[in-house]
């Protein structure tokens, strides 16, 4: 089992950058692909990035290409979202999740194990 806890949201501007980051409790944390999504009030959950359990593998939504890096510290079991240039778009519940490294992984599915979410706010 791999507990999470997401820290590092807040109120910010367009332009600005913010840092998530995800706190994991659990043996197996380190083989497993961890991801970040979204969601907004009324919308379906929403696949940002997610990277594989050795951090050699990346993968991104369209949307957040070119903004944001997933990264991960898996000898302090800890995954981070650097959000750069944010949009008032990018405002939303973010979720870290957790997911054996099989099948598609990067494309956000197959994600078991959820964390409680830190919302961000970006004004324009």
């Amino acid at each position: 089992q791999v507990l999470l806890a997401e820290s590092g949201g807040g109120l910010v501007q367009a332009g600005d950058s913010l840092r998530l980051s995800c706190a994991a409790s659990g043996r197996t944390f380190g083989y497993n692909a961890m991801g970040w999504f979204r969601q907004t009030p009324g919308e379906e959950r929403e696949f940002v990035a997610a990277i594989s359990w050795s951090g050699g593998r990346t993968s991104y939504a369209d949307s957040v290409e070119g903004r944001f890096t997933i990264s991960r510290d898996n000898a302090k079991n800890m995954v981070y979202l650097q959000m750069n240039s944010l949009k008032p778009g990018d405002t939303a519940v973010y979720y870290c999740a957790a997911a054996p490294q099989v099948g598609d992984w990067y494309r956000g599915t197959g994600y078991s194990y959820w964390g409680q979410g830190t919302q961000v706010t970006v004004s324009s």
